[in-house]
């Protein structure tokens, strides 16, 4: 391998490998496989690019710190040159979080002196200026994200942010040094006092030339988009071929899951509504055991052939009565066992093709379907929308995946996705 990931949840995982399977023309990318957790035996000789799917995000400190150690460890064994650690690109965290205690292990383990921070995905309208997040246009803390119900994001000044979260000094590079590209990043990197280092990025091409300033950085940290210049630096010196996807497509039987309760998967819920069958998850009915992967699996099985849709979302205010209710953690344990269990009698009926919206329920059904074919590895097929591909897990007879994460894709996403499944593109 010549890069590798190790990204802090699913969805996100699944938007990084994309951007490394694409990369950019006339070069292309590398060939690249995710992997739903740490695998126990070596990757395939021909992937070049490993990404390690984690659910970190939301995890305890030590926790999060101690796997994102082994994945790390797991990737430099397999050969990698380069590592990333990727998180969301609304730098989804606390003023307790993770991403500075994980960033600050992971420096110390490879000796990095210098670690960037960019989780700017201008794509997707994620920018960052003069170190504060914007989300198509609005401050970080004005989107909606504000009211995120695990990692609510207060503060659009994530250099302030991070300093919350690291005994590290935290400097930045403005968007001025970025507009006057590589070799001037090169010089403020260089020049800065910090360790930690938030860089600005408002449109691709900033991308582009901070992955030619990195290219002998040992540790880079940041959304799927900081990735979008790193294939180029291996390509162009020849140590790799690009190939394009061997996703081919994948028919058969397909449902959606969606656990996600972001704006966006509600609006796609809704525009899915209007044409084809939808189940709503009862979240007290699941607490009790009244819901089971079973009553879900009964639902598809009467709705087979018209793409059934089965949800659990709602309004923040709904969402916060059932936590307060139920408990926050108890309520996201029981949703992550029903849908892997639900994913799991989905790959034994015969289920060939699975669209699924949230981190956290990607991250559960991605790591049954896995499971019980056998397979680590997913490797990596067409976007759907920008940050999400098809996956193809198993080789003899695969099952396609669509993991979305919550504020992803277009308001038809679903029906998109599974055309795209079957089609190959």
């Amino acid at each position: 391998m010549k890069i590798g990931v190790i990204a802090d949840d699913f969805t996100g995982a699944s938007d990084i490998a994309n951007t490394l399977a694409k990369g950019v023309e006339p070069e292309g990318g590398l060939r690249t496989a995710q992997f739903p957790g740490i695998p126990n035996t070596p990757a395939d000789e021909e992937i070049e690019a490993g990404v390690v799917s984690l659910k970190s995000r939301t995890a305890p400190v030590e926790e999060a710190v101690a796997d994102s150690l082994s994945a790390l460890r797991w990737l430099a064994d397999q050969g990698c040159q380069q590592f990333i650690f990727k998180y969301c690109s609304t730098f989804d965290s606390t003023m307790e979080g993770n991403i500075g205690p994980v960033a600050e292990a992971l420096a110390n383990e490879l000796g990095a002196q210098r670690v960037v921070f960019c989780p700017a995905f201008p794509t997707t309208g994620r920018t960052v200026y003069h170190g504060h997040l914007f989300v198509l246009g609005k401050l970080l803390h004005e989107s909606g994200m504000e009211n995120h119900p695990l990692t609510p994001m207060t503060d659009a000044n994530i250099r302030r942010w991070l300093q919350y979260q690291t005994q590290e000094a935290v400097g930045q590079v403005s968007i001025d040094a970025i507009k006057q590209g590589s070799e001037a990043i090169a010089v403020a990197l260089q020049n800065a006092d910090e360790r930690f280092v938030i860089g600005d990025a408002i449109s691709d091409e900033d991308l582009l030339a901070w992955g030619e300033a990195l290219k002998d950085a040992q540790l880079i940290s940041g959304g799927s988009g900081i990735a979008l210049g790193l294939p180029r630096n291996f390509l162009r010196e020849a140590s790799s071929k690009s190939t394009g996807s061997l996703f081919t497509g994948v028919a058969g039987p397909a449902v959606i899951l969606a656990g996600s309760c972001s704006g966006a998967t509600r609006g796609q819920i809704e525009v899915h509504a209007k044409s084809h069958p939808t189940f709503a998850i009862d979240v007290p009915g699941v607490m009790s055991g009244d819901v089971t992967a079973q009553t879900l699996l009964d639902f598809f099985e009467a709705h087979l052939g018209q793409a059934p849709l089965a949800y659990s979302s709602g309004s923040p205010e709904d969402v916060r009565a059932i936590q307060n209710q139920f408990g926050q953690e108890a309520v996201a344990d029981k949703l992550d066992r029903l849908f892997a269990d639900t994913a799991r009698k989905l790959a034994e009926a015969g289920y060939k093709r699975l669209v699924v919206a949230g981190g956290e329920t990607s991250g559960a059904v991605a790591k049954a379907v896995s499971e019980a074919l056998g397979s680590p590895a997913m490797s990596i097929g067409p976007e759907v929308d920008p940050g999400v591909p098809v996956l193809s897990v198993g080789k003899s007879e695969p099952i396609a995946l669509a993991l979305k994460s919550g504020n992803f894709g277009a308001p038809d996403f679903f029906s998109k996705a599974l055309r795209m499944m079957e089609a190959g593109k």
